[in-house]
């Protein structure tokens, strides 16, 4: 059994060591279940009719508006205030169906997923209302359909009226924040109302509260049974040494019901039968299957099928088949005691294996999210993957993600801390507040419980912190009240919920937290970013981000991060020529975060010579370059920390199993803390990612006057490694000097420091004083007994950058070649070393095979995959080349 598959040159964690099909379904002899969808065309209009026009379900109002041509892209300039009218409406979804004429017992009108207060009305009636953006609705109505033509209308609220407005009726105590910061250009109250909390506006994305039908809609008709859900967790019983498969259906029945069951996997001669009696209505069947042979199902295989037959005794049979995939894993939250350090352990175990999670933050893919497309999704994911990601946080203030995102992270074998969607914030903890909450957990947690990418449940985004540091100045008095309402919705409801639920994967009150230690404060620690426990959240712009010393030695780091800049031909896209520099309007309106845009520039500033062209667009582009290189340096200096912090304790702290950097993608073209641009394109950071990630890493840092170089390994297997630390001079791609280390030991899964010396010695070892700080600087990487390299190539600066002495313009150029497989190859050369090379192939999208690198030798060849046709001449033509000395 192996922990690990090969994709490529990625290692990606797999969660099953075995999968199989569960078959499920059914057919009525002579009375066979309907479905009419009523996805399609509709008719949408606003409250006084002065606009209607057709409109696609599933979709939102700002996206038809955008295909009829009443509005732009809603991305361009300033448009998140322009269109602020619309989310201030009332709008009317409206379509016309004829039903089949076979009579049925039972007719459900069935949404999945409504965005959000809305009532709906069927031939006039009303049969229901929503208020709830992350729950499935059904609504009866049998008696209400009559024949030939039908009309269903939805009438949806403004969510900024709606969100008002029960915050008005909150009067008894406040529940803040009321509003976001000026500098978001939001709606306030997003806290009343459940629907996704960054779609009133947050530091990285815009205000666009969406309204619509935002997921199928259709009418289910049938006699007898009808399956609502199914589910299937394997769950491995220690003390039996036995692996149970839990499977779990949700029925509604029209009348009493025997249904017999049997569930079999061949392959493993486990076979068991089950009669189950269904009572009229809506009703959850529970069955557990007890795999035989465990050694078989822990063994190298493809997999296997199950059968689930259900033969009905009571007026008619019929059988039920539907397809379901089921993987066998293990996790566990280890939270023990530490030799040398007081607190908790905090790490996943996955199959009985330590694992140091490595990746990001997910947020919403777009802000309307019937414009992300399978392959925006498929996009995403393959870029983390390929930058040696092994996890992803689904960020609390935005959506639970669709299917196809959990079914593409078990393929992928990307595994996902899933918070629930509450995030900085207090929420009112009215009977009817916690109702919908309480459904939406319980849809939530049964849609994704079968996906077993997903390892751990969160409740929240930092309201732990928030509540227990006093984000909202709230009055001493009154603390005892919030203290309340946090631990009646996050533990008396919705980890009541899950742990009933799934007992598969742990739970977490919250995120930052200190696990077990905060559930033993009373979910509220006076604490919650104490070092000693659980995950922490750490952001400090202002500091030197060079200065490993001043982070935080975490058990977990699940955020951290820096801003940039996407590219300027994904600004250019949403921008006009006047908005083409660092303090226009646009520039100025496009940062919400609070001194955003100052604090990148000093930031930068610290280690390089900001930009200075006389020519100012140019200037323009250097800057955008400028900051990210700032954040692509200060994300790999922090998660390198991290990595290294792995097998050591320190004044107590360390044993760090976690590295989530804010964050991975964008939802619009803006300064924000992502790695990959919207649309897809990598920044400089992500590129860096790919090698900081890497599952075998040499880390180098200077201390005290030390130079120290780790072998940080996430394999499987030992390695005996040494280092190889070379010297350059910043005027010259010769080497000065090469040092190699002894051969060291490194574990698989641990951080072990395999060479250490004093950098003057170093230095001096060069011979002649040819080298200082200033006119030099140092790459290393590992190699094996045999001589072959392990792992990337790293650096280490001796001095800031913009105060190294000799480094001069590269001058680099390039040729470039296509392939017979319609990729790449371009070919560089320079005439002396070049830091943070960025190749930019601007409106040619694609991927190159590295970006950003250190340049030290004279030549250097790149690939360029494209995602979509073009020629050499394109290439060639758009092709742009810069590095640290061409920006001053």
């Amino acid at each position: 059994m192996s922990l690990f598959r090969q994709l490529g040159n990625v290692l990606v964690c797999v969660f099953y060591v075995w999968s199989f099909h569960l078959i499920f379904g059914y057919s009525v002899y002579g009375d066979e279940r309907l479905e009419l969808s009523l996805n399609g065309k509709w008719i949408l209009q606003n409250s006084n009719g002065s606009l209607l026009f057709p409109a696609e379900v599933p979709g939102c109002v700002h996206s038809a508006l955008l295909k009829q041509g009443f509005i732009q892209d809603i991305y361009f300039r300033f448009n998140d205030v322009a269109y602020r009218w619309i989310v201030l409406d009332n709008w009317t979804y409206t379509i016309s169906f004829s039903p089949s004429n076979e009579a049925k017992q039972r007719v459900r009108l069935v949404f999945e997923g409504v965005d959000t207060v809305a009532s709906i009305f069927l031939n006039g009636v009303i049969t229901g209302n929503t208020d709830n953006m992350f729950r499935r609705y059904e609504f009866s109505v049998g008696k209400m359909l009559r024949g030939g033509e039908n009309n269903v209308e939805v009438r949806l609220l403004s969510p900024v009226v709606y969100s008002l407005e029960r915050s008005q009726a909150h009067s008894s105590y406040a529940v803040p924040p009321d509003c976001p910061p000026p500098v978001q250009k939001g709606e306030c109250h997003v806290n009343f109302i459940r629907k996704a909390q960054s779609s009133f506006s947050w530091d990285w994305g815009p205000s666009f509260p969406t309204l619509g039908l935002w997921k199928g809609v259709r009418l289910e008709a049938f006699n007898v049974l009808r399956l609502i859900h199914l589910s299937a967790v394997p769950v491995y019983n220690s003390s039996l040494s036995q692996w149970v498969v839990e499977v779990e259906g949700l029925f509604d029945a029209v009348e009493q019901t025997t249904v017999r069951v049997s569930l079999s996997v061949v392959e493993l001669w486990t076979e068991e039968a089950f009669t189950v009696r269904f009572l009229p209505g809506t009703h959850k069947c529970s069955l557990s299957l007890y795999v035989n042979q465990v050694r078989r199902v822990c063994g190298e295989g493809k997999g296997t099928a199950v059968c689930l037959c259900l033969v009905c005794f009571i007026v008619v049979s019929f059988s039920c088949e539907f397809p379901t995939q089921v993987y066998f894993r293990t996790v566990e939250l280890v939270q023990e005691p530490i030799a040398g350090s007081p607190g908790l352990s905090f790490y996943f175990r996955i199959n009985g294996k330590p694992i140091f999670l490595k990746g990001s933050n997910w947020i919403p893919a777009h802000a309307l999210q019937d414009l992300v497309s399978p392959a925006d999704v498929r996009n995403l994911l393959q870029s983390a993957v390929d930058a040696n990601m092994n996890a992803l946080r689904v960020w609390g203030g935005g959506v639970y993600e669709q299917d196809l995102f959990y079914d593409l992270c078990d393929e992928m074998g990307v595994m996902i801390w899933q918070d629930f969607m509450f995030a900085c914030a207090m929420y009112p903890t009215e009977s009817d507040f916690i109702q919908t909450i309480r459904e939406e957990v319980i849809q939530q947690v049964r849609r994704l419980k079968s996906h077993p990418s997903v390892i751990v449940w969160s409740g929240n985004n930092e309201n732990e912190a928030a509540l227990a540091t006093d984000w909202f100045k709230i009055p001493v008095v009154q603390r005892p009240q919030y203290y309340t309402d946090y631990v009646s919705l996050y533990v008396d409801n919705i980890r009541a919920i899950v742990l009933e639920e799934d007992g598969s994967r742990p739970f977490l009150v919250s995120s930052p937290t200190n696990g077990a230690e905060s559930q033993w404060e009373g979910w509220v620690s006076r604490d919650p970013y104490n070092l000693h426990y659980g995950d922490t959240h750490y952001y400090n712009y202002t500091h030197d981000c060079w200065d490993w010393t001043a982070l935080p030695r975490a058990r977990f780091a699940s955020e951290y991060g820096f801003q940039s800049w996407p590219s300027f031909s994904t600004l250019r896209k949403v921008s006009k020529p006047e908005d083409w520099s660092y303090g226009s309007t646009f520039s100025h309106h496009r940062q919400h975060h609070a001194e955003g845009n100052q604090q990148m520039l000093k930031q930068a500033g610290l280690h390089y010579h900001l930009p200075d062209s006389p020519d100012s667009l140019q200037r323009y582009k250097d800057t955008l370059y400028i900051t990210q290189v700032m954040q692509a340096q200060c994300v790999k200096t922090q998660t390198e920390f991290y990595r290294r912090s792995q097998s050591e304790i320190i004044e107590g702290k360390g044993h760090t199993m976690g590295a989530l950097y804010w964050q991975l993608n964008d939802i619009w073209q803006g300064p924000s803390w992502s790695s990959i641009e919207f649309g897809g394109k990598w920044k400089m950071l992500h590129y860096f990612a790919q090698e900081f990630f890497s599952p075998l890493l040499p880390v180098g840092f200077e201390d005290q006057g030390v130079l120290l170089v780790y072998a940080v390994s996430d394999l499987s297997h030992d390695l005996h490694l040494k280092a190889v630390v070379s010297v350059y001079g910043w005027s010259s791609v010769d080497a000065v000097c090469t040092v190699v280390s002894g051969t060291a030991l490194v574990g698989g899964g641990s951080a072990v420091v395999i060479h250490k010396q004093p950098i003057t010695a170093l230095l001096a070892g060069c011979g002649s004083g040819s080298c200082t700080r200033l006119t030099c600087l140092m790459t290393y990487h590992l190699e094996d007994i045999n001589g072959c390299q392990q792992g990337p190539i790293n650096h280490l600066f001796l001095s800031s950058p913009k105060e190294a002495h000799g480094m001069l313009k590269p001058n680099i150029t390039f040729s470039v070649q296509q392939d017979e497989v319609r990729r790449y190859t371009i070919n560089l050369r320079s005439s002396a070393v070049a830091a943070f090379v960025w190749l930019d192939a601007l409106d040619v999208p694609g991927r190159f095979s590295t970006n950003g690198f250190l340049m030290v030798t004279r030549n250097r060849t790149v690939t360029f995959d494209p995602w979509g046709p073009t020629s050499t001449k394109q290439l060639v033509q758009a092709l742009t080349i810069t590095s640290l000395r061409d920006v001053y």
